[in-house]
């Protein structure tokens, strides 16, 4: 042991002597290693505390259990001493008063209220701390099989969000303190393709195509063509994120461009199971009861189609060389988002919006002007991310024409979507879906707008190679389809367990995910233009990067919110579809009666 020690003393220093050299700040706190570790320890603390507060929730929730049970005991005792008829009537009357509700403005008036006699105590209306939320009361009927199916995808969903979204939060981080680690698997390079990879294929596409698995079926009128074709492509493109998350941490990937950074047997799964879900989901409105094809199942199936010649376009290596390589790169990163995420987030909302409001979608005509103008002008557009290379002058113009011509669709979509909530604006304070709707209908109008913006040649100068196109991503991506996935999980899952979650936990995550997403993108669409002239007048890139660092740091503090609220999003999933049932008193008590009853009529 002691000849241990001593050789250990002599390999010590000149270990020491090999290492960097590292300057010590007279004051810790301004270390990037001690501000990383406080923020990771702050985390801890916050979660600690989150739990602790579930905890305590879930106590409460069983001590409230057992007085509803309480009281159901002792009702059910006063209800038998009853005649029969006289306890049927005070059944249905809780019944009503337990449901009915006054609707608008039928109570109120514009006149001042009077009381000569002194026999009223008018007050100011009071402001509660939570507006009143309405629960789904209609239960839809779902095959087990089918409700195994899309649960698995939005659970499986969900855990990319949170996987893809906790690497997005770290490298957030690193923004405000770069030097937080120097592992080569954890550096910028290797993980932003990680996160971004991991949210597209994994929480968007997922969430997707099991919202899809719902909604395909049922505006059919029938069943899924095959179950087993459903579950082949889950594990296909669960396996395809895992497996390559991996490789990217690793250093391995595809080199070709954004977005697809998997290498292509890894990419092949995904786009296997994709060509999967498409024959699924021809055969199955091939086999509808409708006589027409509801325009939900066109935008799907376009999009699903459009997917297979993205994938190929964007892995094929027949055009991959020089400036083909550039446009083909083009093509399948504006698609990606275009024609697979955008064009099948809006066939789910054309199905799930409607049933949110409990009433027809405006206007057939307008969907279907939208969906051909989006497939014509959409698919010209992926060469206006490469304005003033060296591709052709006139196939940058045919781009920018195109993303002119998107103004089209999206007034169509956007008038379509509003003029929905018609007569039913109403129903928005007393949602906790609809809000998650309005949002995503308000990006998407605005979101699209902007990118038709930033396909001019004046304003592509500014923006470009700046941190305005990533507001603009998250703008879209986030304010658009994952808010819109949100709102149609919030939409139908309640309906199909009969479960719901804590409307003030939805109403956390909703301010949490929106006010987050304010505080990353407006920050930086604002530096980001102080930027872009900052470089056209010529000064230093340095001092850019100086310029940045305030709007880094919102951006940090914006993704910090919006990561907290999946972990809300998370639990709330979890409770609508595992969570306890909620003890209702009246049908407690009529279900027991209507059992004795029965058992009476066996005995006599």
């Amino acid at each position: 042991m002691k000849k241990f020690l001593g050789l250990w003393a002599l390999i010590l220093p000149m270990l020491v002597s090999f290492g960097q050299e590292v300057e010590v700040s007279d004051n810790p706190l301004k270390e990037g290693g001690v501000i990383i570790t406080l923020i990771l320890l702050g985390i801890l603390f916050v979660l600690l505390l989150v739990l602790i507060f579930f905890k305590v929730n879930q106590y409460l929730v069983i001590q409230e259990k057992k007085i509803s049970y309480s009281k159901a005991e002792k009702l059910i005792s006063y209800l038998k001493s009853l005649p029969k008829e006289d306890a049927k009537q005070l059944i249905k009357g809780m019944m009503h008063k337990k449901t009915y509700k006054i609707e608008k403005n039928k109570l109120r008036g514009n006149a001042e209220p009077k009381d000569v006699l002194g026999l009223l105590s008018v007050e100011p209306p009071s402001v509660p701390f939570f507006r009143f939320k309405k629960p789904n009361q209609s239960k839809i009927p779902v095959e087990p099989k089918l409700k195994k199916l899309v649960f698995a995808y939005l659970i499986s969903a969900t855990f990319w969000l949170l996987f893809g979204t906790t690497v997005g939060e770290y490298l957030g981080i690193k923004f405000v303190a770069p030097e937080a680690d120097s592992l080569s698997w954890l550096n910028f390079g290797r993980l932003r393709p990680v996160h971004t990879n991991a949210v597209f294929w994994g929480w968007g596409s997922l969430g997707m195509l099991g919202l899809a698995y719902f909604c395909v079926p049922r505006v059919g009128n029938n069943r899924l063509f095959s179950y087993a074709l459903g579950w082949w492509t889950l594990i296909l493109i669960n396996l395809t994120v895992f497996f390559g998350s991996i490789s990217l941490m690793m250093g391995i990937n595809n080199g070709g461009g954004e977005y697809r950074e998997y290498i292509w047997p890894i990419m092949g799964m995904m786009i296997v199971g994709v060509a999967l879900t498409l024959i699924n989901f021809w055969k199955t409105i091939a086999m509808r009861k409708a006589v027409e094809i509801y325009i939900s199942n066109w935008y799907i199936v376009a999009a699903l189609m459009f997917f297979m010649t993205i994938g190929l376009v964007g892995y094929l290596p027949f055009w991959q060389k020089g400036l083909g390589e550039t446009i083909a790169q083009g093509y399948y990163m504006h698609q990606a988002v275009g024609m697979w995420f955008m064009m099948l987030t809006l066939g789910l909302v054309y199905y799930y919006l409607p049933f949110a409001l409990d009433k027809p979608i405006f206007s057939y005509s307008l969907g279907i002007l939208a969906f051909w103008s989006q497939i014509l002008f959409y698919t010209l557009i992926g060469t206006h991310h490469f304005i003033f290379s060296s591709i052709p002058w006139w196939l940058q113009t045919v781009a920018i024409f195109g993303s002119i011509g998107m103004i089209i669709p999206v007034f169509a979509g956007t008038t379509n979507f509003l003029m929905t909530f018609k007569n039913g604006w109403y129903k928005l304070a007393s949602s906790y879906v609809l809000p998650f709707f309005l949002v995503g209908i308000v990006f998407y109008f605005t979101g699209s707008l902007q990118g038709t913006a930033e396909a001019f040649r004046s304003a592509n100068l500014i923006w470009h190679f700046t941190d305005f196109t990533v507001a603009h991503s998250h703008m879209t991506m986030y304010g658009i389809i994952t808010f819109f996935l949100w709102a149609s999980m919030y939409a139908i899952i309640p309906r199909i367990t009969q479960k719901e979650t804590s409307k003030a936990f939805v109403g956390v995550h909703f301010w949490l995910a929106f006010i987050g997403l304010l505080f990353y993108i407006v920050p930086l669409m604002y530096g980001s233009t102080l930027k872009g002239y900052y470089w056209m007048e010529k000064l230093p890139f340095v001092g850019s990067l100086e310029l940045m660092a305030p709007y880094w740091l919102w951006r940090a503090i914006g993704g910090t919110l919006m990561w907290f609220s999946h972990f809300v999003f998370a639990y709330n999933l979890y409770q609508m579809m595992f969570g306890r049932d909620k003890v209702d008193v009246p049908k407690s008590v009529a279900k027991v009666l209507q059992e004795d009853e029965v058992q009476t009529q066996k005995s006599l």
